[in-house]
């Protein structure tokens, strides 16, 4: 119990500290500017909203299922999951939210990978553009055949009618104005999520105190890999993958630009950006100390992962135990409703960066129709998959997304005249952490299974190659302005 109560603390503690300072004396926001909401308002994608229904709308498109399945599957590993969403999500996933959301809102609400392409050149933002596609609309697809599956199973109407239902309803709200129905049903519906980790969190602790659970604690005995399959899924770097959304995630920066053109004044950034990610992080923090608890432990979790039971299956029965019928309901509720709105936001994000690319007008509606039936017409097609393999190539290209969100978000503090090292400490690490995934994973999940010393070395290397080359960068840079200001 101590080791969760401090957890959730310490991220609390962050928003107000931390945060605050990266705020203040990093992003220095500036409640003066003017943000697009207000300049470029076209009442479809740019359009005010009022900020604690931006913060839930933010939180809900960046969250869905991400810090509940992941961070069920990430306590396998043990309370070493606690370290990592604390840390990682106050100086890593929050930072990256926040400052994606920053450089976003300065630049008109612009899509990542134009953004990227400013600070990382054109290479980088052809690139960025194709990968960013594949991800959303794969996210999208992963939103789509999961609650499918979960909605035939409980009403026995054919798999592909649901698929069907889905895919309209994700047309629609891709293509409305923004406030039409993200804008008026998404706060009640993150409202919905958070309420959810609130009872269970509650639960947790009244059971807790009561001595009717086991919670174990984050200690020099506990501080190993606690997987049941230790030689496949090796801590570093399967658990800072497994772990994305209530850590950090790459994805969460294409949500960013969706509020960033709804932002009416920068000082609401830390809130929604900063905020909702903090959010995210307690979310994550309650499911895996509740999968943790409920099945006795981490060895019990991985028994229970061994017999069959999902994550889905365990929420399920969470819900059920502790909170009766209402649990019940509000558990359906959440695993269908939450993944189905982050994926049509998903597909809004691809809309919208379409847009950006092909500089296609979008306050006509015909033009937001011929925008996204290709994008749609794509997703079919990877519909054909099954949930599992999605997620799995879904995983990685998050935190591939984050390190070079990072690394531009590094370039940008720097030109700036601000420390890079927020930025690029982090994207060392994930940097570090991306490599040996590809080196070491199985090949079923895209990497090349390499022994485990020889991912190390290898991920080590090409790291301290791209750190020592931005950093000659920078300082040619840096120099080279110098210069000019000398001979002025």
């Amino acid at each position: 119990m101590i080791t969760f109560l401090v957890s959730i603390t310490l991220l609390v503690l962050g928003y107000f500290t931390y945060g605050k300072f990266i705020e203040k004396n990093v992003a220095v926001v500036d409640s003066r500017a003017v943000t697009p909401a207000v300049s470029k308002a076209d009442g479809i994608d740019y359009k005010e909203i009022q900020p604690w229904r931006l913060y839930v709308i933010q939180f809900l498109n960046i969250a869905g299922l991400g810090p509940i399945f992941g961070a069920i599957l990430g306590a396998a590993y043990g309370p070493m999951a606690y370290l990592w969403i604390v840390l990682g999500c106050i100086f890593m996933g929050a930072f990256h939210d926040f400052m994606s959301g920053v450089i976003s809102t300065r630049y008109n609400g612009r899509s990542i990978p134009v953004i990227v392409g400013i600070f990382m050149g054109k290479w980088m933002r052809r690139l960025f553009n194709i990968f960013m596609t594949v991800m959303l609309i794969a996210v999208g697809c992963s939103f789509v055949t999961g609650p499918a599956d979960l909605l035939h199973s409980m009403t026995s109407l054919p798999r592909i009618m649901w698929i069907v239902v889905i895919f309209a309803y994700y047309l629609v709200a891709t293509i409305v104005p923004i406030d039409k129905i993200i804008g008026k049903i998404y706060p009640y519906m993150g409202a919905l999520l958070l309420l959810m980790a609130v009872m269970v969190g509650g639960a947790l602790i009244v059971k807790g105190a009561g001595g009717s659970l086991h919670l174990t604690e984050l200690s020099l005995d506990s501080f190993r890999n606690y997987h049941s399959n230790p030689e496949k899924n090796i801590l570093i770097p399967m658990m800072f993958v497994v772990i994305s959304c209530g850590a950090i995630s790459g994805f969460h920066s294409t949500q960013c630009t969706i509020s960033s053109r709804c932002i009416g004044n920068e000082k609401y950034c830390r809130p929604v950006y900063y905020g909702a990610m903090i959010s995210e992080g307690i979310v994550a923090l309650i499911w895996a100390t509740a999968a943790i608890a409920y099945t006795g432990g981490p060895d019990g979790l991985n028994a229970a992962a061994a017999a069959g039971k999902t994550p889905a299956i365990l929420v399920n029965a969470i819900c059920n135990d502790w909170l009766g019928k209402v649990g019940a309901i509000i558990a359906v509720m959440g695993v269908i409703c939450c993944p189905i709105t982050t994926g049509d936001t998903s597909f809004r994000g691809v809309r919208l960066a379409l847009a950006d690319v092909l500089n296609i007008n979008q306050k006509p509606v015909l033009n937001r129709i011929l925008t996204a039936l290709p994008i749609f017409a794509v997703a079919v097609l990877l519909c054909t998959l099954d949930f599992a393999t999605l997620w799995n190539y879904v995983g990685i290209s998050n935190q591939f997304f984050s390190v070079v969100m990072l690394w531009t978000i590094a370039k940008y503090l720097s030109l700036r005249g601000k420390s890079h090292l927020y930025a690029s400490i982090p994207g060392t690490f994930m940097l570090f952490i991306v490599i040996s995934f590809f080196m070491v994973a199985p090949a079923k999940m895209g990497g090349l299974s390499l022994d485990r010393n020889i991912s190390y070395i290898v991920a080590g290397i090409i790291t301290l190659a791209s750190v020592l080359s931005f950093n000659r960068y920078m300082y040619k840079r840096d120099r080279f302005v110098k210069e000019r200001r000398a001979l002025k």
